[in-house]
């Protein structure tokens, strides 16, 4: 919207050309998202309070877990909004892969909206049946899978990347629908069971957000694609604003969640975010890059899966409870020691996946 207006402006005023630069939007959008989220977090939190839209805690989990009980919920109302409304004024809309990524978030964010509000507001302990969650989260990933196979079909933007060769970007043909829908979706759910600690889900988000960014303003330039060795996309330098917007989102929302947190983003938050840097990842051909800058994700959702497993086929857990990071809690980790040791490795992990891009 704003880029719309300085574009016309820069005709009568030439200080507004200074907008016409991709990276002054997007520290621009990373500032407007912080702001918002800094700015109207406390309304937010003391609205969620007033209709005592509060925290369910698991009765099975850690017991330090139990003071958290009625702190509000659904914080992630706060994230999604900062994030739209900074990309809508500071992104070019004349951008279709701005619209698919808005369409994934919001769509996401629904979704998720409606587990929360079952479960706390409803007092509903199941929330959204599972069935139907991954149902819808299928529709929305399947719609766009098939609209970019059909935009993109036989080009870098079906194509698929493998990190350290230069040379091997396979066309994906009808596989990548598939590919596309488990990116997506898995993406969601990882970020979801990540989700739960203070600030543990929203720092490693940021991280990833931040190092795609990086990535999106070298897919989206000719030169630096060449020079990199990875396939130049048309419509994907836009991104970057996306991806500073999330993270400006993501860090004004953690003013309120940092341990002990004010508000928890719940389902719409975490679902959401997921699913947005899931489509980001498939929009830059980068989907195993999005599993190496977002190991915490994987290690999270491995570790339910693995959990889950061995129940199951021997009987026995492998860890005292999953996801893991409550595995460390009930070892006797203080839950600040388990949140910034996995805000420390999964930094050091987006700075393996950048390294990545060179070494090919």
């Amino acid at each position: 919207m704003l880029a719309c207006l300085f574009n016309y402006l820069v005709k009568y005023i030439s200080f507004f050309h200074v907008f016409s630069y991709l990276t002054v939007r997007a520290i621009f959008a990373l500032l407007t998202a912080l702001i918002i989220s800094m700015l109207m977090g406390q309304k937010v939190i003391d609205w969620l309070q007033k209709l005592q839209i509060g925290q369910v805690v698991r009765n099975d989990g850690p017991e330090s877990h139990l003071s958290k009980k009625g702190t509000p919920t659904m914080g992630g109302i706060l994230i999604v909004s900062s994030i739209m409304i900074s990309v809508l004024l500071w992104a070019e809309l004349s951008n279709p892969y701005v619209w698919v990524t808005l369409f994934v978030l919001g769509g996401f964010a629904l979704v998720g909206f409606a587990d929360d509000y079952l479960k706390v507001v409803r007092k509903n302990p199941r929330g959204l049946i599972a069935r139907w969650k991954y149902f819808w989260q299928s529709v929305i990933a399947l719609m766009v899978a098939f609209g970019l196979y059909i935009y993109g079909k036989d080009t870098p933007v079906t194509a698929l990347v493998v990190p350290f060769f230069k040379d091997v970007m396979p066309q994906l043909g009808l596989f990548y629908i598939i590919f596309t829908y488990f990116v997506i979706v898995g993406s969601g759910n990882a970020v979801n069971l990540t989700d739960g600690l203070d600030g543990l889900a929203i720092m490693p988000t940021v991280f990833v957000a931040g190092g795609f960014a990086i990535v999106s303003w070298t897919t989206g330039n000719v030169n630096f694609a060449e020079y990199l060795n990875i396939p130049y996309i048309r419509y994907s330098g836009e991104l970057m604003i996306v991806c500073m917007a999330i993270v400006g989102a993501g860090l004004g929302f953690l003013w309120f969640n940092t341990y002990p947190a004010m508000v928890f983003m719940g389902d719409v938050g975490s679902l959401a975010l997921g699913g947005v840097l899931g489509i980001i990842a498939v929009l830059l051909r980068q989907e195993f890059l999005l599993v190496i800058m977002g190991g915490i994700f994987v290690i999270e959702t491995l570790s339910v899966i693995l959990q889950v497993g061995s129940f199951k086929l021997r009987g026995k857990r492998i860890f005292r409870m999953a996801p893991i990071h409550h595995h460390y809690e009930l070892k006797g980790w203080p839950e600040p020691r388990v949140i910034v040791r996995f805000w420390i490795i999964s930094l050091m992990l987006v700075l393996i996946g950048l390294v990545t891009l060179k070494l090919r």
